[in-house]
């Protein structure tokens, strides 16, 4: 493990975003290195199906909910 050293602005997203998606701050800055990482690795796949994906390899069942 180790430190990484982020502008004082971006460390405010984080902990904005972290709030909102009921993560700590450290779990939302490993989401999104993890996605970026997925995104730079596959520039052809949109966000969506780079998720997709992810929760397929979790074995994560995805059901959609109908239209109200």
């Amino acid at each position: 493990m180790g430190i990484v050293k982020i502008n004082d602005d971006l460390h405010e997203d984080i902990r904005k975003a972290s709030s909102f998606m009921v993560r700590s701050i450290n779990a939302q800055a490993e989401y999104w290195i993890k996605i970026g990482m997925l995104a730079e690795a596959n520039p052809g796949k949109s966000f969506n199906e780079i998720v997709s994906e992810q929760m397929k390899e979790a074995e994560v069942e995805v059901r959609k909910f109908a239209s109200v």
